[in-house]
Parts: C-alpha cells; sequence; structure tokens
C-alpha cells in the first residue's frame, strides 16, 4: 500500500545532536548543546541537499507510530521518527512540522501517547497521516487513557510519555518526553516503512 505524502514528520529527525543531561536535569533539555560553529545561523539546504536526504532516507526502514494528544479535542499523526533517547531517565523523542494540524495541540501539552503500531494497521496509518482526515472517527478505536491522553486500541504497545523539551529544528521540533507508563503486551508484528510505503517485516 502506498503511503500519503504528509506523513507529519521530517525523514530525518535524528536525537543524535541532542546532548541529553543527566537524570534530574530534565529541565535542562529546553536547549541543545551546540558547538560554536552551530551557533552560527543555518543556511538554508541546496535543493540538491535536500534531494539526497530524501533519497538517502527512503533507503531506511523505519518504524511507524501514532503520536496523540487531548486539547479541546484529541488530535494524532502518523510518526516515522520516533526514537529511544535514554535509559536513565526513561525518554523518547519524535519529531512534528510546525505546520501539521496537530502541532497547536502538542506545542501545549502536558502528556502525548505513543502507540507502536501493527501490520494489520497500514489503514489506520494512513488515516492520521491523511490530511483533513477525521483521524479518531470510527473505523478507529480508541480510549480515553492515562493522564487523559487517547489510546489506541489494537496496537502492537503504547505508552504516555510527558514532555520535557520542544527543541527547534528547522520547519520542525523534536519532543522529548519521559515515559510513565505504558503497555508493551499487544503482540503481533510491527508495521514499517521504506521507499514511501507501508510494509511488512519480512524473517
Amino acid at each position: 500500500m502506498t503511503a500519503p505524502t504528509d506523513l507529519g514528520t521530517s525523514p530525518l529527525t535524528s536525537s543524535s545532536a541532542l546532548a541529553v543531561p543527566r537524570p534530574g536535569s530534565a529541565a535542562g533539555l529546553g536547549r541543545a548543546q551546540q558547538s560554536p560553529a552551530g551557533r552560527r545561523a543555518a543556511s538554508p539546504a541546496s535543493p540538491a541537499a535536500d534531494e539526497l536526504l530524501k533519497s538517502v532516507f527512503r533507503q531506511h526502514a523505519a518504524g511507524v507510530a501514532v503520536i496523540t494528544a487531548q486539547g479541546e479535542r484529541p488530535v494524532g499523526f502518523t510518526a516515522t521518527s520516533l526514537t529511544s533517547v535514554a535509559a536513565d531517565p526513561p525518554l523518547i523523542s519524535f519529531g512534528v512540522g510546525t505546520g501539521s494540524s496537530s502541532w497547536p495541540v502538542v506545542a501545549e501539552a502536558e502528556y502525548v501517547g505513543v502507540h507502536i503500531l501493527g501490520e494489520h494497521q497500514q489503514e489506520l496509518a494512513a488515516t492520521f497521516a491523511r490530511s483533513g482526515a477525521d483521524r479518531f472517527a470510527p473505523p478507529t478505536r480508541w480510549r480515553t487513557g492515562p493522564e487523559g491522553v487517547p489510546v489506541l486500541e489494537g496496537v502492537v504497545a503504547w505508552l504516555v510519555a510527558r514532555v520535557v523539551a520542544r527543541v527547534p529544528a528547522g520547519d520542525h521540533r523534536l519532543v522529548i518526553a519521559e515515559v510513565v507508563t505504558g503497555d508493551p503486551a499487544g503482540g503481533g508484528r510491527p508495521l514499517l516503512y521504506h521507499r514511501g510505503r507501508f510494509t511488512a517485516l519480512r524473517d
């Protein structure tokens, strides 16, 4: 199945450029540490570099997640940028475009939901990637979970995490959040995104 083009995440949202503080200093995550060269104003990427980035990351197989948050209404989007950042404290990160319809809620949310999709959930992934879709309408199955976060049903695993930083990254933000609860026991095989398509893991 071909995926929609508006996944709501950058093809590259690596956490490797972030200097994560020692446990107990999560408040310091609001600013990424940079070298003197990194503090210079970033120049726009050339069209050639932009196409190179896209071409290279089409070769990168990524897991598929849906991020949710609760505002006046629930919001959510499909993400391929989910990363485990640290174990102590337990931190994850993901990218979200500032032009995304979900961003105004994610920008203010204290907690977010993180859902690992199964290979049977290609349609769900497409729904949460599709601009203008009513993402929480049937057939999407969900409930209000811990901390009031929307939790999707039938996923391989899910987490609720407390947002500790939103780091500017071009036209995106890298959201860093600390895990507070979840369930890893949904079972099944994960959904992948590769070469612009949702696909299944092959043995």
